[in-house]
Parts: C-alpha cells; structure tokens; sequence
C-alpha cells in the first residue's frame, strides 16, 4: 500500500511526519511516498526522508497513485476531484464546520478520516493530536505573551528596587490552558486561571495557579471533556466574574473553545478598556470566533494601549517538535488500519476508527457528524 504525504498549504510550517515517524510506517511494510520539500518549513530535508525509506515525488503523484494520504489540512477542492473513489484522506478535517468537504467526500466516495475527531478515551491518548498541538500552543501563548509584554513576568529585587511578578489570566483550563499555567509559572507569573469544568480545579491547583470559581456552571460528562454550552444566567454571572480579574491582568490567555461552534464571547471591549495599558490578550479561538469581543484572526491589534494577538495556529511556530508530536499521533493511529502485510484494514469495530472516521463508502460514519448534518436537512 502507497501512504503519501502531502506539503502543507500556506503559511503551515509543519508537516504530517518527520522521518522517525517514515521510518516506522516502513517497519509495517508500507511504501511511503513524500511530496517534495514538504519539511523544508520543518527544517527538515527531503535526503533526511529518503534515508528514513520515503519516496520523494509530486503533489499529484501522491494525489492519485496513493490508497492513504495524510496531510495537516486537507487537500484543495480542486484536488480533491484528482483522488481516485476508494482512497482513503487523513487529516484535520474539522468535519462539523467544514459542510462542503464533507459533502465533497461523500461525493467522490472518499473515506475520509479526521484527526480532530479521534475520541477523548484513554486509549486514545497516544492518537490525540488536538492535545499534542494544544500543549504547543499553549506553550507558545505564554512565550509570545512574555515577548509583547511591558513588564516582565517574575519578580526581581534589584539595586534599582523591586520588581513585582506579572499577573496572568487563563481562561479554560484544557490542555492549552493547563500548559500556558505550567509555562507562565516557570516564568514566574502569579497565575489565576477560570474554567465552567469545576473537575480542573484540582489540575490548576497542582500547577501553581489560583482557581477562579463561578458557582452554577453546568458540566455534562457526555461532552467528552470539552466544554460545554452554559445558561445564560450563568453566562451574566460568569462575565461580571471575569470582567473583574482580567481588569487586574497584566496578560490573559483564552482558550475557550466548543467544538462546532462560535468560541463563547469571554471578554467584552469593556473589559479590555478596563486593563492597564500595556497588557496582553492572547486569543487561541480566534478561528472560531475569540474569546475577547475586539480579537481579529490571524491578527495582532492595539485597542487603548492592550495588545490583542489572535492566532489560533502557534502550533506553526514550533514545526518540528509540533511535528514530531502530530506525527508518532498519526502513527499510533495507522497502526489501527493497517495489517501485517502492509495493507489497509478498515475495522469499524473499533471504536477510535469508527469514531474517527467521517465518510465511508459514500456515508457519514462519525455519529456526531451525521446528527449535526440530520439537523440542517
């Protein structure tokens, strides 16, 4: 079986897999073919993939001769249409906004499989990669917050007098915001951090961090760890409480984010108007919306002297590493579907197959997808 894999559109530095994970796909007896320079953005070289056992070739060569391409982001739709019936399509397919891909899947008979589907299970855990690129961004949130910053972020005693610590605000304590904690804390920050999942609040806790609590929040186990839509007494509540501390905050990360949804609206321009000029809002839902109401994605603005940067996609900004963590998830995951002999092996009786998988044979297979497209018919 030929697995292809795709260079990545853009301003995406990272690529699917580094070499050490090539290697390990050629350990299972498959052929593994790579489109040309696709982790150069990765520094890293094409000899590099050639000397792990890939196969350097064309974006349309992957596209057609391959029965397995993986990719970040999916293919364009124009490439797409090049895909023979029967392939099969890994990647970020984000299947319950992405309508046309979906649609587009069903209609070339394409098996399409998203990563960002895979589910929340401890077995999963070594397939996860929205936990591997939320532990980068949230990494990278605090780093760049530190960079646009006025002041610094731990305290000094110094000939010159004393320094106070920097305050820092995360708002959603998932992965992101439990590594923004952990890093900001390195660093020196006195942190709080606000989450509706009162279940975290042992996790912050154990890093350092104050909890901000907001009582009444709902918090349902069905959602799979994620967070969930709230009422909108709670919602009244809940903004008073976080308009108070971020006026106190010399940086705030947001993370909050539902999936399939508008990112819940967590910081109005009020309460951006409340912080002391020369503070920073990093914002990690700017793609879904933001957090804070004046966020702009793929933007760095200045409102009253606050910095506001949103950028869903830090991970881009550490390739390699972000890289090699996408990749060994990617390959924990083939693993599932591929059998001794090197060829594909569909078993929808696994459970983080069939719920990874959003089109099959010309069906939506993922449950969730096909409940969220039954609803818009």
């Amino acid at each position: 079986m030929i697995i292809g894999i795709l260079k990545e559109p853009g301003d995406e530095n990272r690529v699917a897999l580094l070499p050490e994970s090539v290697a390990s796909l050629v350990q299972l007896k498959v052929d593994v073919r790579l489109e040309k320079g696709a982790g150069e953005s990765a520094f890293v070289s094409d000899q590099a993939y050639e000397e792990a056992g890939a196969k350097i070739t064309t974006r349309d060569d992957i596209l057609t001769a391959s029965k397995l391409i993986v990719g970040i982001n999916p293919p364009t739709s124009d490439e797409i249409n090049k895909i023979p019936s029967g392939t099969v399509l890994l990647a970020v397919l984000e299947p319950l906004t992405n309508n046309s891909l979906v649609h587009q899947l069903l209609e070339k008979e394409l098996s399409g499989f998203s990563l960002d589907s895979i589910p929340r299970t401890t077995r999963a855990q070594a397939m996860d990669v929205l936990s591997s690129m939320a532990t980068v961004a949230g990494y990278k949130a605090v780093l760049m917050a530190a960079d646009h910053l006025s002041k610094f972020f731990p305290m000094f005693m110094t000939a010159a007098g004393s320094i106070i610590p920097a305050k820092v605000l995360i708002l959603g304590a998932g992965v992101a915001g439990l590594q923004a904690i952990a890093t900001a804390r390195k660093l020196g920050a006195v942190v709080e951090a606000f989450d509706v999942r009162a279940a975290v609040k042992e996790e912050v806790e154990s890093l350092g961090a104050k909890f901000v609590e907001v009582e009444g929040a709902k918090d349902e186990a069905s959602a799979g760890g994620y967070a969930v839509e709230q009422t909108e007494e709670f919602k009244q509540k809940q903004r008073q409480v976080i308009e108070d501390h971020v006026a106190k905050s010399d940086v705030v990360i947001t993370t909050a984010q539902i999936p399939g949804r508008e990112a819940p609206r967590l910081i109005s321009t009020k309460a951006v108007e409340q912080m002391k000029a020369g503070s920073v809002i990093v914002d990690l839902a700017a793609v879904s919306g933001g957090n804070c109401e004046l966020t702009k994605n793929n933007e760095t603005i200045r409102h009253q002297g606050v910095t506001i940067i949103g950028n869903s996609n830090l991970p881009s900004g550490m390739p390699f590493d972000a890289s090699k963590m996408f990749g060994k998830n990617v390959v924990n995951f083939l693993k599932l579907i591929i059998d001794p002999e090197g060829e594909l092996n569909l078993n929808f009786e696994d459970d983080i197959v069939k719920g990874t998988c959003i089109t099959h044979q010309k069906e939506i297979v993922n449950e969730r997808v096909k409940n969220a497209f039954a609803q818009k018919v």
